[in-house]
C-alpha cells in the first residue's frame, strides 16, 4: 500500500538547528501534498509554537491536522477543531509540583494560553521554552492553579540536575504518566493516554487508513510511540542511537533536508 500519512516532528528533524526549514524540505512537502499524500506535524510544542511552519508550509488548508503536546492536542489547521484533547487533572498538578520541590527541580504547566510556574525563581530552561513556543510565562502559586485545563508538565534543569532528579522519581509515578525525555533539559509528564503515538492511530483512523499506509520520521525518545506504532518509522540521521534499532528507514540529518531525502526515497517514488 502507497503511504499517504506521514507524521513530521520538528526539532532535530523538520527544520535545522537554526530553526529553519530549507528549500529542500519544503518543496518535497508540496510535493507530497500534491500527490495527496497528508503531511502532518506531530511535536510536543503547543499549538502557538506551530503557527508559523503551519503557514510557511502551506498546512492550514481544509483536511490538514497538526498534533501538538506529544499527542495531547490534535487539531483541523484550517478551523481549529479539536480532534483529540487529553489533559492532567489538578491532582495531577499537585503531586508533580511536589515531587518536583521535593527534588530540587524547576518545573512549569503548559496550557492552550501559557505557560505556568511555581517558581518564584523562574527557571532558564522555562523562559527558553517560552521563547521557543511563542507562549507567555506565568507565575501562579498551587493554590491559583485550580481549573486550568493542563495538557503537559515539564521539569525543566541543568541535564545533570534533571538526571539526578529523574533517577529519584517513585516508579509510581512511571505507572501514572507517560514520561518522556524530549531534551537533555527537559522531561515531560503528560496523562497516560498522551503520545505521539494514539494521536497519529486517531487520525489513521478518522481518515480511513490501514497503519500501513502511515510513515513518522523522527529523531528524540519522545517519538518513540509515533515510530513505533506507524508501518514505516523513519529515524533521522542525527536522531537517538537507540531509536534507530526500530527504524524501517535511517535518512539523513536534520541539517541535511532529511525529511525531504525520506519524502523523495519512501513516499513519492
Amino acid at each position: 500500500m502507497s503511504i499517504k500519512l506521514v507524521a513530521v516532528d520538528i526539532d532535530g528533524t523538520l527544520i535545522t538547528n537554526d530553526r529553519k526549514i530549507t528549500t529542500e524540505v519544503f518543496h518535497a512537502v508540496q510535493e507530497a501534498k500534491a500527490q495527496g499524500v497528508k503531511v502532518v506535524i506531530a511535536t510536543g510544542r503547543p499549538i502557538a509554537g506551530v503557527q508559523n511552519l503551519l503557514e510557511e508550509l502551506n498546512l492550514r488548508e481544509a483536511g490538514d491536522y497538526v498534533i501538538t503536546f506529544n499527542g495531547g492536542l490534535v487539531q483541523d489547521t484550517a478551523t481549529g477543531q479539536e480532534i483529540v484533547k487529553e489533559t492532567m487533572t489538578y491532582d495531577d498538578y499537585r503531586d508533580i509540583e511536589y515531587l518536583s520541590r521535593k527534588l530540587n527541580v524547576h518545573m512549569h504547566a503548559i496550557t492552550k494560553e501559557g505557560i505556568f510556574t511555581a517558581n518564584r525563581n523562574i527557571g532558564k530552561y522555562t523562559v527558553h521554552e517560552s521563547t521557543l513556543v511563542n507562549m507567555p510565562i506565568f507565575y501562579r502559586t498551587p493554590e491559583e492553579m485550580t481549573g486550568k485545563e493542563i495538557v503537559k508538565m515539564m521539569m525543566i534543569d541543568e541535564p545533570e540536575i534533571l538526571d539526578a532528579a529523574i533517577s529519584k522519581i517513585p516508579q509510581e509515578f512511571h505507572d501514572k504518566y507517560n514520561i518522556v525525555k524530549s531534551t537533555p533539559f527537559y522531561l515531560e509528564f503528560m496523562s497516560k493516554e498522551t503520545s505521539k503515538g494514539n494521536a497519529i492511530i486517531h487520525l489513521a483512523e478518522k481518515m480511513g487508513l490501514d497503519m500501513s499506509q502511515t510513515m513518522a520520521i523522527g529523531d528524540a525518545e519522545n517519538d518513540r510511540p509515533m515510530l513505533e506504532v506507524v508501518g514505516n518509522p523513519v529515524v533521522m540521521e542525527n536522531g537517538v542511537p537507540e531509536l534507530k534499532k526500530i527504524a524501517k528507514y535511517i535518512t539523513k540529518s536534520n541539517e541535511e533536508s532529511g525529511v525531504a531525502h525520506a519524502l523523495r526515497e519512501w513516499v513519492l517514488k
